[in-house]
């Protein structure tokens, strides 16, 4: 059981809409509308993009994904990929909203980046008739389960960029994020100058905090299952690495396929490090900061943890995109600051 990912976010295999529905479907839209550059409806293709950097290809773990023209029409599928999409300049038509923020579906350091409110699609059961009905013509779905079926279906309906290699159940980098998708966009060098700008920031924060250098750091949550810490390959441990920390070793040891471990409260003291990091996902932040026996947690006991009460702040750190990294970094570092001593 990974009780740092709430029930919701668990990845399981999807009803799968058969292909000749899509196909329908698919030919009935055809014949009401056309949806290629034409179509006044769709939006602005992202600025800076080049004629040169067309077509498109990009690796996954499905295979190379071609992509023959600017896409006007994108479906945002991944965990934190409609916020990307964002940065690089475009609009989605279609956006699936995980954390949930509500409203447009991102957080709020992307406020008013949206020009017209995306079609909100379901998360681990997207709704296939709705993609469709959207016309795109690129679907992401590069931080995501990583699914045959998924992928397989989607494929059906336009181009799709899947997981990479390797990036089953989420674990993907902010960095290739932003890689993949800016290359299907078009607009490659527009990821980098955002990659660049990001790193700087990080290491800015380094510089300004050798007390983090080494310090051992547990980053947990707690949902109404129990509690969770996370391992090496996720977005919350890359993050604090990246201030020189290193992560939980006791963690590191139980890892496996999955983004997290579970942790028994008879096993609590698995949480202890020089910095313990709590959120509490879908439960009071005070159902993490009075039990007594995550109290009795040495790091704890002395002074030494955070648990999140600011929902923009938890919610920033779990999304690991390349806007919220940004957010995170300005929210984080002070409170990480405060407890580790100089």
């Amino acid at each position: 059981m990974n009780a740092s990912a709430p029930r919701a976010r668990r990845p399981r295999r999807t009803p799968v809409l058969a292909a000749g529905a899509v196909a329908a479907l698919l030919v009935g839209l055809s014949a009401c509308g056309s949806s290629d550059d034409s179509d006044s409806s769709a939006p602005a293709a992202s600025e800076g993009a080049s004629a040169g950097a067309f077509p498109a290809k990009v690796a996954t773990k499905f295979g190379e994904v071609t992509v023959d023209k600017q896409p006007r029409r994108i479906v945002a599928l991944g965990w934190g990929d409609a916020e990307t999409v964002l940065a690089l300049g475009g609009q989605p038509v279609g956006a699936s909203d995980w954390l949930p923020f509500g409203g447009e579906g991102v957080g709020p350091w992307a406020k008013g980046m949206y020009d017209k409110k995306p079609e909100l699609i379901g998360t681990m059961e997207p709704e296939f008739e709705k993609i469709a009905s959207l016309q795109p013509d690129l679907i992401l779905d590069t931080k995501s389960s990583g699914d045959q079926t998924r992928y397989d279906t989607l494929k059906k309906i336009a181009p799709t960029v899947g997981v990479p290699k390797g990036g089953d159940q989420y674990k993907l980098s902010w960095e290739q994020q932003t890689t993949m998708i800016a290359a299907a966009m078009g607009v490659p060098e527009k990821g980098e100058e955002l990659i660049a700008e990001t790193e700087k920031k990080f290491e800015a924060a380094a510089k300004a905090h050798p007390e983090f250098k080494d310090r051992t750091i547990t980053i947990g949550s707690r949902t109404s299952e129990g509690f969770g810490v996370y391992v090496g390959g996720t977005g919350r441990i890359d993050f604090v690495e990246r201030l020189g920390f290193k992560n939980n070793p006791k963690a590191e040891a139980q890892a496996g396929e999955g983004f997290s471990v579970s942790v028994s409260k008879e096993n609590l003291d698995m949480l202890d490090a020089d910095l313990t990091v709590m959120t509490p996902i879908g439960i009071p932040a005070t159902d993490i900061g009075d039990d007594p026996l995550y109290k009795a947690v040495p790091s704890v006991k002395a002074g030494n943890d955070i648990v999140f009460d600011d929902k923009d702040i938890s919610q920033a750190f779990a999304t690991d995109s390349v806007l919220s990294v940004s957010y995170a970094l300005e929210k984080v570092v002070p409170l990480f600051a405060e407890k580790v001593a100089k």
